[in-house]
């Protein structure tokens, strides 16, 4: 596997977040990760967590140049983000690879801005649904893992963009141990949007109503673990520890159908009763979604 040309694509992502930022406190203020150069003026593919609500990016090159960078777009249904650099990168874009063809078994690499190579093969192509209320319909897993997987590039035998990192996750394998793997977003869910995100910052349509709970599924029910302070779900109170188990009269069946449930009730705003089991208890809830992007801060032209 040849691509030494890639590698020149890919590079470090730094960006900096405000203290009293939304997601300081589960993000954290200073976020490393990675980035590759989509467009020759220099329009970097990155995963939107790494620069959601900056206001300081930097990017290097794997020649040590170092550029400021404005955090164009984040796409929180996707979970990718666009980073514009503010001065020449002087590195090629990549050219991307078609994800809806690749498959289990695949032999690919995944690489970051430092030069460090990780091959491996596709291990799985399958739904990913993410307890920050995020859902893939067919995510890519790949293992070995990448040690520096966030906004790294996944890439075929010829060099092309699969995807972009986002999860370090663990596979049970048939022996009854972990496997480290990595959760890739696919570059497919990314052509087309890419206008919008360039043009507006965000895709053309009405956001998906946001309650900001944070749920795991068990034995296929949906549990709720924490609730963001001042969010919808909080404020309808919503506890941990809920079993959400039906949404306007419709029953749960695991996370995935939860959230396509909630999404499906209309844009953000839109009031969304829910029954939850409550220790041994039924109570029903009506929680007024919102808009996510309304809670966070605006990325400012430095």
């Amino acid at each position: 596997m040849n691509i030494d040309r890639t590698l020149r694509s890919i590079v470090a992502v730094h960006a900096s977040v405000p203290e009293d930022a939304f997601t300081a406190s589960t993000l954290g203020t200073r976020r490393e990760g990675n980035g590759v150069v989509i467009k020759g003026n220099g329009l970097v593919l990155t995963i939107g967590y790494l620069i959601t609500e900056a206001e300081e990016v930097w990017l290097t090159t794997s020649s040590g140049r170092v550029v400021p960078g404005h955090a164009l777009a984040y796409d929180q249904e996707t979970g990718f983000g666009l980073v514009q650099s503010l001065g020449p990168l002087d590195v090629p874009a990549i050219e991307f690879g078609d994800a809806e063809k690749a498959e289990i078994g695949d032999p690919v690499a995944i690489a970051d801005g430092i030069g460090q190579v990780v091959e491996g093969k596709i291990v799985a192509k399958q739904e990913f649904a993410g307890y920050w209320e995020y859902l893939l319909d067919e995510a890519i897993f790949v293992a070995p893992a990448h040690p520096s997987w966030g906004g790294a590039a996944l890439v075929d035998e010829d060099g092309k963009l699969l995807g972009v990192g986002s999860l370090h996750l663990q596979m049970a394998t048939q022996n009854g141990e972990g496997a480290d793997i990595n959760m890739v977003v696919p570059i497919n869910l990314l052509l087309p949007i890419l206008d919008d995100l360039i043009k507006r910052g965000r895709v053309d349509k009405p956001p998906r109503p946001w309650l900001g709970a944070f749920s795991a599924e068990s034995n296929g029910e949906v549990v709720v673990m924490s609730v963001t302070e001042g969010g919808p779900a909080a404020q309808a109170g919503l506890r941990r520890g809920d079993v959400i188990s039906e949404i306007r009269d419709a029953e749960v069946d695991g996370l995935a159908d939860f959230y396509r449930k909630i999404w499906e009730s209309g844009p953000a705003g839109a009031e969304i009763p829910m029954r939850v089991l409550r220790n041994g208890r039924e109570a029903w809830l009506r929680v007024k979604s919102a808009d996510r992007g309304s809670f966070l801060k605006k990325p400012q032209l430095q």
